[in-house]
């Protein structure tokens, strides 16, 4: 961040003020007012921070109109085709792509730490059957800082990285848990013969009772998952991790945060609202009337997984993810899910609708996630916690940043406060 020698001027009640202005390496200039409040006396008003930097950062770049994701200035489409997860966490972690001894010992770090203290078991069984991953998740997560108090300290870079390990590693783990006790079946220990996606898909459905082979074209559909949700620059949940990280909280409890805050629909639950959507749909020729409704603008109907909130253009995480869609749907059929065979038509309708191309309502990441994962096998209630662990290493990434920038300080939102102003307390019997 370099501040230029422009400023901005200011007219309040007669006087001018100069708000310095700092470019950044991409994207637009960003104006401090920082002393706004003490020198003016007044605050700025933005609901949803949606024109307010909280942060500077030098890990994710997004341009919404121009359709592009950098990771430390990496296109997402040449790491998502060329490179792997853990290579990509390397990456965001560290800042730089790792030689191959680097590589090496990073997944060999991460493989070793992917086995939970065996007392989890027990905190496991302490959640109804019934109860939703994500809520196990939030739970097991926040309370692995009462198992691990060795890396809890963030004044200690050393425990800082102990703790960054154990959490990419023990989030797969912690995920196929919360499934496996869903469905009732016995939690299955991690591998290390296996990679870091098809080791999560091992956990996930093999069983004792006989082998299980991880076939290679589901894990690198698995891995691209994992790698295009890896980190996307200041959203929700990692603005709520770098809030709580504020405070000077613990690593597990801020990733706990981050979690909670996933779960809501409106973040990450998009691919779980495109499969419910197929569902309504229910059948090939009930997509024309759906179309037609989804192009009605006094129908409270929204198609769901085309278009983003940030991307203007394409969601470039779209196009690598749609090529293992393919492969997968290719693998494992779609005949006998109708659920995939709507998908798959509705995905050829909207790519040649006029319409759809006019308005740039693409189908996202979240659509082609949400066909590979139902593909695969698993329940819609399994879809935000497999992006909990892919963008674990992101929270992670932005929190390690944030620590270690010695512009850090504890974050506090002003107000716009529209309530009553001071009334003298009414004794009950007078009211």
């Amino acid at each position: 961040m370099t501040e230029t020698q422009k400023t901005a001027k200011l007219s309040l009640n007669g006087q001018d003020y100069e708000l310095p202005i700092f470019s950044p390496t991409a994207g637009p200039d960003v104006l401090d007012i920082r002393k706004l409040y003490a020198q003016a006396g007044v605050f700025t008003y933005d609901p949803g921070f949606t024109s307010t930097a909280s942060c500077d950062s030098t890990i994710t770049y997004i341009d919404g109109n121009e359709g592009v994701l950098l990771h430390r200035g990496y296109p997402i489409d040449q790491l998502a085709s060329k490179s792997h997860y853990l290579e990509v966490s390397y990456l965001l972690l560290y800042g730089e792509l790792p030689t191959a001894t680097q590589l090496e010992d990073f997944e060999a770090r991460v493989t070793r730490h992917t086995m939970v203290h065996e007392q989890m078991h027990n905190f496991f069984r302490g959640f109804r059957r019934d109860a939703h991953p994500m809520a196990t998740m939030v739970g097991v997560v926040g309370a692995m800082s009462a198992f691990y108090h060795d890396s809890t300290d963030i004044a200690d870079p050393w425990q800082r990285e102990v703790a960054s390990i154990r959490l990419i590693a023990k989030l797969p783990t912690i995920a196929a848990m919360a499934y496996k006790y869903s469905i009732g079946q016995p939690f299955v220990y991690p591998r290390n013969d296996l990679d870091y996606a098809a080791n999560f898909l091992h956990m996930c459905f093999s069983v004792p009772a006989e082998d299980y082979n991880v076939n290679p074209i589901l894990s690198r559909a698995m891995d691209r998952i994992f790698t295009l949700h890896a980190d996307h620059e200041q959203n929700a949940s990692t603005s709520t991790v770098r809030l709580a990280s504020s405070s000077g909280a613990n690593p597990f409890a801020c990733i706990a945060a981050g979690i909670a805050c996933l779960w809501g629909p409106a973040h990450g639950g998009a691919n779980q609202a495109c499969l419910e959507m197929l569902k309504e749909i229910g059948t090939v020729d009930r997509i024309p009337e759906f179309i037609a409704r989804a192009k009605d603008k006094d129908d409270p109907f929204r198609l769901m997984g085309f278009g983003h909130r940030v991307y203007k253009n394409t969601d470039p995480r779209a196009t690598v993810l749609k090529q293992s869609a393919d492969e997968v749907l290719e693998l494992l059929g779609v005949e006998d899910n109708p659920l995939l065979q709507v998908a798959k038509e509705l995905e050829q309708t909207a790519l040649n609708d006029p319409y759809f191309k006019e308005k740039k309502l693409f189908p996202n990441v979240d659509f082609y996630s949400g066909i590979i994962l139902e593909a695969m096998g698993f329940p819609t209630s399994m879809f935000t916690p497999i992006f909990a662990l892919s963008r674990t290493v992101g929270w992670i990434s932005q929190w390690k940043e944030m620590i270690a920038d010695p512009q850090n300080k504890i974050g506090r939102p002003r107000q716009l406060y529209l309530g009553q102003t001071t009334r003298d307390y009414v004794d009950i019997e007078n009211r």
